[in-house]
């Protein structure tokens, strides 16, 4: 988790710095996912896994890219172009509170236990006080409501992948390659709508989106399938919290940004949240006697 969210985090720099040297949303959109795809194709042909084969994982697989990929890749390059970037973090954000409301819906969210409910609305304040988005401008408008369906649309992904794509016997490097391979595809049709303009970037941008591309998309995404098989949708979710974290710590440390008493106290109630998603009951260990009288006992009633 940690290592996913210092590679996401970055994710917010790099779509400015592309938008802001000559690419469109369309085309952030189709680069990144095309370059995603390629070094996760690289990563499982090397590991020696297989591609999905049937009919009904790559079924899934486009519903999954379109909701986790294209639609939402999409909606935040639209929305940072108008929407600041504190806002832009308060409301990707949301993601792990949607994917909770979805999970409960759905059923795979039952009995959540108040410690990790109370570590979900605990990180998400921690992102409040963070980016206090009241002293900000774009809270309303187009823009922001674009990237709050951005994360309504991760939302949806993580609860459709956990249920449909994860634990059914393909790798989860595989399963991203197959995804972000789909997710080219789909963007590739969304290129008429400003994908096909002219395009005068310069290196920055290229840098940017490459960047974006192989470390934001790519190895992200691997390592999110690999969480949400092992975790869940919602426990996966809850690196968005992390996000701001790490833009804010790597800003103050590479660009020796200032920090606040309001930010850092936000960073550290946005840790103790996340820390408390990750708990989880324990139950206590049978003793070693009474592990042997159950053995002896399951060998005696074998027929």
């Amino acid at each position: 988790m940690g290592v996913l969210a210092l590679l996401w985090g970055s994710a917010f720099l790099w779509i400015k710095v592309a938008l802001n040297n000559g690419l469109s949303p369309a085309q952030i959109t189709f680069t990144r996912c095309a370059l995603g795809a390629l070094v996760l194709l690289a990563l499982t042909f090397g590991a020696r896994k297989r591609l999905p084969r049937d009919r009904a994982t790559w079924g899934h697989l486009i519903v999954a890219a379109f909701f986790c990929n294209a639609l939402p890749f999409a909606l935040f390059s639209i929305g940072q172009q108008t929407v600041d970037s504190g806002v832009s973090g308060v409301l990707n954000a949301t993601t792990p509170l949607w994917s909770l409301l979805i999970g409960i819906a759905i059923g795979t969210e039952r009995g959540t236990h108040p410690v990790r409910l109370g570590g979900l609305l605990l990180g998400f304040a921690g992102t409040l006080l963070i980016f206090a988005p009241w002293q900000q401008s774009g809270l309303v408008g187009w823009g922001a409501l674009a990237i709050l369906a951005a994360a309504v649309s991760y939302a949806i992904a993580f609860a459709y992948m956990g249920r449909k794509l994860t634990g059914k016997g393909t790798a989860p490097m595989a399963l991203s390659a197959a995804q972000l391979l789909t997710a080219t595809g789909l963007s590739t049709l969304a290129l008429p709508a400003g994908g096909v303009d002219s395009v005068d970037i310069n290196a920055v941008g290229l840098v940017a989106v490459i960047v974006l591309g192989i470390f934001g998309t790519g190895f992200t995404f691997a390592l999110n399938y690999r969480l949400i098989a092992d975790e869940g949708a919602t426990s996966a979710a809850t690196v968005g919290y992390l996000l701001p974290v790490v833009s804010i710590a790597l800003g103050a440390i590479v660009l020796g940004e200032a920090l606040t008493l309001r930010v850092v106290a936000g960073m550290v109630v946005v840790l103790t949240g996340v820390g408390l998603t990750r708990w989880q009951r324990r139950t206590p260990s049978a003793s070693p006697l009474v592990g042997a009288e159950q053995s002896v006992a399951s060998r005696t009633a074998a027929p």
